[in-house]
């Protein structure tokens, strides 16, 4: 037979893996397109609850521990300035965001990295159409208006990335009593 307290520590610890915090950044161009509210508002829909929001012009050095040497590995080093460039070529929002499994849902509401090969009902699939292809010819980065953290690991060194731990707000709106089962 389980005892309260036992069941409380089993609880804390699944939650510890289900409740996650992740990054998203609304690039220069969703900003210069004004539809900063209109994706907001995808967010807010599926109940993530945001804990941290700032409006800033992103420095080259914040823009290389974001794109870091990984990105050169990956893709290459020429893409990389091309990714850093685009990120400090205007201002951008940066977004903390927190909930259940939260990483994998708001992967599911960005849509595919390319913003030709996402699906509609996705940020990019909606609101963006560039591919590879183009960015390539043309020499730029490839401008799919949002970024979201991979997994929960990146998701906590890119937040440490653009927030102090004090502009993280701890809050419980009251839809959390249901969705988050968060109590007073």
């Amino acid at each position: 037979m389980i005892c309260h307290l036992d069941f409380v520590i089993y609880y804390l610890w699944f939650m510890s893996d289900q409740l996650q915090r992740t990054l998203v950044l609304l690039k220069p161009d969703s900003i210069n397109r004004g539809i900063v509210g209109e994706i907001l508002q995808k967010f807010e829909r599926v109940g993530a609850k945001m804990i941290g929001l700032k409006l800033l012009q992103c420095d080259e050095n914040t823009a290389m521990c974001h794109y870091t040497e990984d990105v050169s590995r990956r893709c290459g080093e020429h893409i990389r300035k091309l990714m850093i460039s685009m990120l400090t070529s205007s201002p951008v929002v940066a977004i903390v965001l927190e909930g259940v499994e939260i990483v994998e849902v708001v992967r599911k509401l960005v849509g595919e990295t390319e913003p030709k090969k996402a699906a509609p009902g996705t940020i990019r699939g909606d609101y963006a159409h560039v591919s590879y292809a183009y960015s390539d010819a043309k020499k730029i980065g490839v401008f799919n208006l949002i970024h979201a953290s991979a997994n929960p690991e990146e998701a906590k060194t890119e937040i440490d990335v653009w927030f102090k731990p004090e502009e993280l707000v701890s809050h419980k709106p009251l839809y959390t009593k249901y969705v988050l089962r968060e109590e007073d």
